[in-house]
């Protein structure tokens, strides 16, 4: 009798349970599994969705090393694009800021989200810890005991996996922040008047770094994916339906946006192949531990992107508690995993600082006043004008030293 192929059983017990396959869970599963650290991360989608899922294009320095730092350098150095600074645009005049010049060397790097996602995935099938598609969480159990569970749904089954820790790698929505009590979780939030339309456009980058233009029209962003792709952003009333927005709409509309005087510059064109409408707002959840149940990324915090802050902040997160379990499981110290969200809360705000800093000076709110107007365009002037204050904006948007 042929032999029948019995399924490998899902595992029922880890050290650390990670809930959530984003950059986060990822990179911290990456993290701990060069520690010897066991771990499992559980991901409700499939392999193919969460490889698409657009997000953020903008790495920190911070990010780039710890990327490299655990293996996941080598298709970001070949093909990440490395930039020295940003054009701001305003009153129909530009400015560009130097990074290297203004803090000392730092750069950033433009690096899809989509990619760091399949570069980490690639590393943690080829010998990392288990990495679970289509596990859905259903529930955190027991985060203030010795033993927290995660209940989950794979393959049509329930099943529970037991974890010394659980991370919450999972988003804003994710179980692992229903975990915390109500009496003992507090989310501090601020909505904007505006969302920002994006799209994918297979057209060369209209400049060789990102442009950020202010105009009484509204905000405009002008980044890329690849020397080939480019990542474009119109500000837009909430609610926009994006099939209002023809092709030509949009050109037109980032064109008149990022105008300057005594110049030629037109936007490179080309066909669009994907438009969203992406809302933004500003979350902060504290604290970012309860027990034996932590958050990261997005499950703790969620800014605007007009800092690119969100991935960078993510990757802050799980070095911090990677660092700390290490600690853990090497000594049985506990001093940075008690410490974690007092140290990774005092970066987060300053990011969101920066984040709402960055949109409330760039964009214009639909009932702003003439003298709102004229008190972004000082703010814009002074950093043009200032050192000090250009400085503060470069030392901000390259990232402030991970703790």
């Amino acid at each position: 009798m042929p032999r029948t192929h019995q399924p490998t059983p899902p595992p029922s017990r880890t050290a650390v349970g990670i809930i959530g396959g984003g950059p986060a869970g990822l990179l911290l599963a990456r993290l701990l599994h060069r520690a010897g650290i066991g771990c499992v991360v559980l991901e409700s989608r499939d392999r193919g969705y969460v490889e698409a899922r657009q997000r953020a294009g903008i790495l920190e320095q911070g990010t780039v090393d710890v990327l490299r730092a655990c293996g996941a350098g080598e298709r970001l150095d070949r093909e990440g694009m490395v930039h020295d600074g940003i054009e701001l645009r305003y009153d129909r005049r530009a400015h560009r800021l130097d990074f290297p010049a203004l803090t000392g060397g730092r750069r950033v790097t433009v690096y899809a989200q989509t990619e760091i996602v399949k570069d980490l995935i690639e590393l943690q099938l080829a010998g990392g810890a288990p990495l679970l598609f289509g596990a859905r969480a259903l529930a955190v159990t027991g985060a203030d005991t010795a033993r927290p569970a995660i209940r989950y749904r794979h393959d049509g089954r329930e099943h529970t996996l037991g974890c010394d820790y659980v991370v919450g790698c999972d988003g804003f929505h994710g179980v692992a922040r229903e975990a915390i009590p109500d009496a003992a979780r507090r989310t501090y939030e601020r909505g904007y008047p505006y969302s920002w339309l994006g799209v994918l456009a297979d057209a060369p980058p209209s400049s060789d770094e990102l442009i950020y233009a202010h105009s009484d029209r509204g905000f405009a962003l002008f980044s890329m994916r690849t020397p080939t792709v480019s990542r474009l952003y119109l500000q837009v009333p909430n609610g926009t339906d994006p099939a209002h927005w023809p092709d030509d709409r949009i050109w037109n509309e980032l064109e008149a946006r990022a105008a300057v005087d005594d110049t030629s510059w037109k936007p490179a064109r080309g066909p669009l192949t994907a438009k969203a409408v992406l809302p933004m707002r500003s979350s902060v959840t504290e604290p970012m531990r309860w027990g034996r149940v932590l958050l990261a990324g997005d499950a703790a915090h969620i800014v605007p992107p007009t800092g690119a802050k969100g991935l960078n902040l993510a990757v802050a997160d799980v070095t911090v508690l990677a660092r700390a379990l290490t600690q853990v499981y090497g000594t049985g110290a506990t001093d940075l995993l008690d410490a974690y969200s007092d140290t990774c809360l005092r970066r987060v705000w300053r990011a969101e600082h920066f984040s709402y800093f960055m949109t409330t000076t760039l964009h214009t709110p639909p009932d702003q006043s003439p003298f709102d107007t004229r008190l972004q365009l000082s703010q814009l002037d002074r950093i043009a004008g200032s050192r000090h204050a250009a400085a503060e904006l470069a030392e901000n948007y390259t990232g402030l030293p991970l703790p």
